[in-house]
């Protein structure tokens, strides 16, 4: 079943059309609770400067505070506040205001999608061989009516779903082992970053 959606406005579209602010809101869906201080670990900016995105995420609703994650009242932790961005892209199309939003956030979303598949191959000479022979990139042109294209979507939602829940557990079972300085190395070794992207939509 698809989630409901947590997107109904153009404002809180323009506000995640932002790649620093794009970024922020995946490591919080990924890690849970951070700091703009640990967020900066894993975006090049200034603490300072990833406090501004996250009030403007917050503001947005797509992420809250989560003052219950640390013990020092200084520090200001955050957490998404849903697992996914939904929205109805059908109702953004028919609202001239909304589907500029939408138009602006889809431009700037392949372009990062477009960085994204460049920097793998000009980094896959590196890469161990076995991470290079599990990746795939691949493309079909499929001759499918509306309803037949909704039942796709929601076979790729659910494997989509089945692996976030493995990548959870993997996660989960690193830090565990990282925290136990007496247990056995570390899966951290054997774990990466995978990017993971499907499309599907009727060709103009």
């Amino acid at each position: 079943m698809t989630p409901p959606a947590n997107v109904h406005h153009a404002a809180q579209m323009r506000v995640l059309a932002h790649p620093t602010r794009l970024r922020l809101l995946a490591l919080l869906r990924e890690l849970g609770p951070r700091t703009a201080a640990h967020l900066a670990e894993f975006v090049d900016e200034a603490p300072g400067s990833l406090s501004y995105h996250l009030r403007k995420l917050a503001s947005a609703g797509f992420i809250e505070e989560a003052p219950e994650a640390g013990s020092d009242g200084r520090q200001r932790w955050w957490r998404a506040s849903h697992e996914a961005t939904q929205w109805d892209t059908a109702e953004f199309t028919r609202d001239p205001e909304r589907l500029a939003a939408q138009q602006d956030l889809f431009a700037l979303l392949g372009q990062f999608y477009a960085r994204q598949l460049t920097s793998y191959m000009q980094s896959a000479a590196d890469l161990p061989p076995e991470w290079v022979e599990a990746g795939f990139v691949t493309d079909r042109r499929l001759r499918l009516t509306a309803a037949q294209l909704a039942e796709l979507s929601a076979e790729v939602t659910a494997l989509e779903g089945r692996w976030l829940d493995v990548s959870a557990a993997n996660v989960a079972a690193s830090t565990a082992q990282d925290a136990d300085s007496a247990g056995s190395p570390s899966r951290q070794a054997e774990i990466a970053e995978v990017f993971f992207l499907a499309q599907g939509y009727q060709q103009p």
